[in-house]
């Protein structure tokens, strides 16, 4: 029997408690008394390419015409669509060619009655011209080939007024809300801006994360392997989650076990994080520094939250020496416990500080391979990895062992498949809500959409 199945036979035979833990905070509660201790962060003019994912502060207002005139779609001959209407593949109407305007050039040719213009694409159309004809619908490969010059074209198709013409304002006019307030920066958004001739954007600026990680027992990655010692893996986690939700991580360092090792680490962090957050240290039952070195310097509060895993949390406000009161959230020690937990409140409080609505992960219904046990009447959130079968239809496996120590499976994990605490058991073939970490492929996309039609 492999380790998974020898978990899961272990819980199978648990009687399944009925009985609730009445402090126990359900996770919805957590994180309103959570979000209540956060709002949005000032505004900054942020360099346009820094401004990714980020939210704009104030309505982006047009200060120019996009484009700022009249040009061509087309490589092609500008020209007034009166002088064309018998024009045919085999009738061809031959104009003189009296300019070339190319890409770039000050508008100010003129095209005259009767006359045609050689023009690029993007290029300002000359006044008179009213419609442009591609290059494929003239004579020119020919003349070209055949080194009779272009001093004339001859127009094979006829064309009516605004043809492959692209007018001044067409996208955008001035003193026009291009973009609202509240809207997220998208590499589309961010394109739009650029095309208004702006280098920055008005945006609600990134929030700072510091993160301390706490123990005797931690070194950090790089650092030979000692005996009774393990790497500080939840820093990285819990950082590159900060940086995957738009937040700015700060990694402060490991505070050992006395109060002198983590006031030094709290005061680094004070000065210029939005949210500190620390890991370990959090269970009503440890002897531990942190909870008394948290308390006296601010408020601090330690729930249990009806969830598996991640039940111990500590959650409060740290008195700055600017005056700020600043957010510190306190994460489980055991590594799943922590991005667990980090995903259910850290996520939703950063979303919060940057202008962001109050979303979470998208959910999906999904069938179980393998079951899914609740032993202790906590909500459980399973790492699974969903995927479509041949036929469209949505699985979701068992990702390893859910050992809240074991990250491994978390990290093969693409969902956290929930059983909600009255719950005791679902079995294989139950069909589970699945809130999903991200999406893998086209091909699961694919067959969520056609399970949604």
């Amino acid at each position: 029997m492999n380790a998974r199945r020898q978990h899961q036979h272990r819980h199978a035979d648990r009687p399944h408690r009925h009985h609730y833990d009445a402090e126990m905070l359900s996770v919805e509660d957590a994180r309103a008394r959570i979000l209540g201790h956060f709002s949005q962060l000032a505004s900054a003019d942020v360099p346009l390419l820094d401004a990714i994912g980020l939210t704009l502060a104030t309505d982006l207002i047009a200060s120019i015409d996009v484009p700022p005139h009249d040009n061509s779609a087309m490589d092609g001959y500008a020209l007034r669509s009166a002088d064309i209407t018998q024009a045919s593949d085999s009738t061809p109407v031959q104009l003189p060619v009296n300019a070339t305007v190319a890409a770039g050039d000050a508008p100010g040719a003129t095209v005259q009655p009767g006359t045609a213009a050689r023009i690029m694409t993007g290029a300002p159309v000359p006044i008179g011209a009213d419609a442009v004809v591609p290059f494929e619908d003239t004579d020119e490969l020919e003349r070209t080939n055949s080194e009779t010059g272009n001093a004339t074209i001859g127009i094979k198709l006829a064309a009516e007024r605004g043809d492959n013409i692209r007018p001044a304002g067409e996208d955008i006019q001035s003193g026009e809300v291009v973009l609202p307030a509240g809207t997220e920066l998208t590499p589309g958004a961010i394109g739009v801006a650029a095309s208004l001739g702006l280098t920055t954007a008005p945006a609600i600026r990134r929030p700072s994360v510091a993160i301390i990680s706490t123990g005797d027992e931690l070194i950090e990655p790089g650092q030979p392997v000692q005996h009774g010692k393990i790497y500080n893996s939840n820093a990285y986690s819990i950082a590159a989650l900060t940086k995957s939700f738009g937040a700015t991580p700060n990694i402060v360092g490991i505070a050992k076990d006395t109060v002198d090792s983590l006031v030094e680490l709290l005061q680094r962090a004070m000065q210029s994080a939005d949210m500190i957050v620390t890991s370990a240290g959090v269970s009503k039952g440890d002897y531990d520094v942190v909870k008394d070195v948290l308390a006296r310097h601010g408020e601090i509060a330690l729930w249990s939250v009806r969830m598996r895993p991640a039940k111990p949390l500590a959650f409060g406000t740290l008195n700055a020496p600017d005056g700020r009161k600043v957010p510190h959230l306190g994460l489980p020690g055991n590594p799943v416990s922590a991005a667990v937990a980090f995903e259910q409140f850290g996520l939703p409080a950063i979303r919060k500080m940057m202008g962001k609505p109050e979303t979470r992960r998208p959910t999906v219904m999904a069938t179980l391979d393998d079951p899914v046990y609740n032993h202790d009447g906590r909500r459980v959130y399973a790492r699974v990895h969903v995927y479509a079968t041949p036929d469209g239809d949505l699985r979701a496996a068992s990702a390893g062992n859910q050992s809240s120590g074991a990250m491994t499976s978390m990290a093969r994990a693409n969902g956290l498949a929930i059983c909600q605490h009255d719950v005791a058991t679902m079995p294989a073939g139950a069909e589970v809500r699945v809130e999903m970490l991200g999406w893998p492929n086209d091909e699961l996309l694919a067959a969520v959409l056609h399970n949604a039609n």
